[in-house]
């Protein structure tokens, strides 16, 4: 069997994609295969085809946003049949064995396999959404609700996750502070996520162009970082704070400052320079936790798109033909997109 997908085949054009065959993972009986209909574009697909992470092995087709409609079933799989909607994450497949897999934390088995960049086992190479099609285990294929479109459930599936879990298991809910910093692909997730669990929300960004869009997805506050002493009336407020920013001199002091007692700043975003220093002080007055959170478990998927349908929640998207791949990679790097590019099938 063999699918096809948009390549790219030197990081130093990482903008040019050119249609490859490629040969999927071997089919099981624990497996579910998707004819992908959307795929979005991910902050990870710029780092992996820009060489930003180190130079992957080429060609390589990225995107792990992906949604689609079921061509094939593993007797093994119990909540899919063909003709459903499903969609895949950041990750395809774990050891399914570990104390990680056995307690839904699969998102941190130290053997995961993920949706693009990576080998199974019998040596195949796994490759993203920016193709006709995908196989994966059943553990990490999530059925889509009826009131979601695929358009908007996709890119739920990296950046949305990426943000529910760390809200979800650093108590996101009513009567909590919860800040957000960034307002991009990710950040504007956070925000979304956070209201609609019932938070009082507070938006940081470098800069004001973004408090007009901040407002109407529901941000209680919008702070400009830039403004010298922004952190002083909010010391000692916010019971967490996820960032998704990806900013060079990140001030993490004072981010940590405005976290109540014992309240998390989890860090999301992953630039490519390290995170600013600090010193064990900054962690003293208010016993703070700084911790980091890798995509979620299939428990925090369904959960997740369970809220989205209930709460009527979209992203907001810009749609394009999956040959406008390197458009959109291009608009993520230059942080033009406002605030997530959806890659839609033109491949026949």
């Amino acid at each position: 069997m063999e699918f096809k997908g948009y390549a790219i085949k030197d990081t130093k054009h990482y903008t040019d994609f050119e249609v490859i065959p490629f040969t999927p993972k071997t089919f099981t009986e624990d497996d579910v295969e998707i004819a992908i209909s959307h795929c979005g574009v991910c902050g990870s697909d710029v780092h992996t085809v820009t060489g930003g992470w180190g130079e992957p092995e080429l060609p390589l087709i990225v995107g792990h946003e992906i949604v689609g409609k079921v061509t094939r079933v593993g007797k093994n799989v119990k909540d899919l049949k063909v003709g459903d909607r499903a969609g895949v994450g950041a990750q395809c497949l774990s050891c399914m064995d570990c104390r990680a897999c056995k307690t839904d934390n699969e998102n941190y088995c130290p053997g995961m396999i993920h949706t693009y960049g990576s080998k199974f086992a019998d040596g195949i190479k796994t490759m993203g959404g920016y193709s006709t099609g995908i196989i994966a285990h059943t553990q990490f294929v999530f059925p889509i609700p009826d009131e979601v479109e695929s358009r908007h459930a996709c890119s739920m599936l990296c950046a949305g996750l990426t943000v529910f879990s760390p809200l979800i298991r650093n108590g996101c809910g009513p009567g909590k502070k919860v800040g957000v910093v960034g307002l991009g692909g990710l950040g504007h997730y956070a925000l979304l996520f956070a209201k609609a669990l019932g938070a009082e929300v507070y938006v940081f960004s470098h800069s004001a162009n973004k408090e007009g869009d901040a407002k109407k997805m529901g941000a209680d506050h919008y702070i400009n970082t830039s403004a010298e002493g922004f952190a002083k009336s909010y010391a000692n407020t916010l019971d967490l704070i996820v960032s998704t920013s990806n900013a060079k001199n990140m001030p993490i002091q004072e981010y940590l400052s405005m976290l109540w007692v014992h309240g998390s700043f989890i860090t999301v975003g992953l630039p490519e320079d390290p995170l600013p220093s600090m010193m064990a002080f900054d962690l003293l007055n208010n016993g703070c936790k700084l911790g980091g959170s890798h995509i979620g478990s299939k428990v925090e998927a369904l959960q997740m798109l369970d809220l989205a349908a209930k709460k009527n929640i979209k992203p907001w998207i810009t749609e394009l033909p999956m040959k406008e791949a390197g458009k959109a990679i291009e608009g993520v790097k230059n942080g033009s997109v406002r605030y997530r590019y959806v890659l839609t099938q033109d491949l026949a």
